[in-house]
């Protein structure tokens, strides 16, 4: 049942690709057509180079978002193209927003489904780093709201009472050797990430965060792991550890490579 959650889940995300997708074409289409005399007067072969131009583009955008579902879906895909998905992801996300609102998607459903895609992605992708080029971050909000010390930027002032989920990402740092900060928004997560310089990037945050967070590292590798908000957001959320840890060992290299 799981599985087919997240399978729903992440032809959301695609399908509203597909329908921005063609919505650029038809705009391409029309702007051709208004401009074929204008162009034509100009040079007689203006109109054909035009139209070779804007329908290389489109194909080669078409291919990227071919690329992005048969990775998601765990089939074989074009390597070549993969460095260029999320180019082509990220200049369409305002519009697979615009046709989520027509067609009455929550925008958190459409953030979550990208989410998954951007994960599945990642793994089809076999990357693996040493521990100690990883990164894991998560939001403040992850701490107790009533805890006295200050983590932002060294999380070791954590004390491991047990009273949220700070004491156990702070262990399991210890234990396998990946970086782990707590920031307080996107700049401190930027510049922790210039500080650090990871291959890759494991985020805790809400849905919002963790798509803005991703977009803006590419083409640094990230995963997003969508914290648990049993109080409502940003305050006093918590993160599932076992999918934390299955993440996190997902990237990893063994000692022997």
């Amino acid at each position: 049942m799981k599985i087919g959650h997240q399978t729903a889940r992440k032809r959301v995300f695609i399908a509203l690709l597909g329908v921005s997708w063609l919505f650029i074409g038809a705009v391409s289409y029309l702007i051709w057509q208004v401009t074929y005399l204008g162009l034509s007067d100009v040079q007689q072969q203006l109109p054909a180079v035009f139209s070779l131009l804007l329908a290389t583009l489109f194909l080669f955008g078409g291919l990227s978002l071919f690329t992005m579902a048969a990775a998601a879906a765990g089939l074989p895909s074009l390597p070549i193209l993969k460095k260029r998905t999320y180019a082509v992801i990220n200049f369409l996300f305002p519009l697979t927003i615009l046709f989520g609102r027509v067609f009455g998607i929550d925008r958190r459903a459409i953030e979550r489904s990208f989410i998954a895609v951007s994960n599945r992605i990642i793994q089809q992708q076999g990357v693996k780093v040493p521990a100690d080029r990883l990164l894991v971050v998560t939001p403040h909000c992850l701490q107790l709201a009533t805890c006295p010390h200050k983590i932002t930027r060294d999380p070791k002032n954590c004390k491991r009472c047990g009273g949220c989920n700070i004491g156990d990402l702070l262990d399991l740092s210890e234990k396998i050797g990946f970086h782990f900060f707590v920031v307080t928004g996107g700049t401190l997560a930027r510049q922790t990430v210039k500080q650090i310089r990871p291959l890759a990037v494991l985020a805790i945050a809400c849905e919002r965060d963790l798509t803005s967070g991703i977009q803006d590292v590419y083409p640094l590798p990230a995963v997003g792991v969508l914290n648990i908000r049993p109080n409502g957001p940003c305050y006093n959320t918590k993160v599932d550890m076992d999918q934390v840890e299955q993440e996190i060992r997902s990237f990893l290299k063994e000692k022997d490579d």
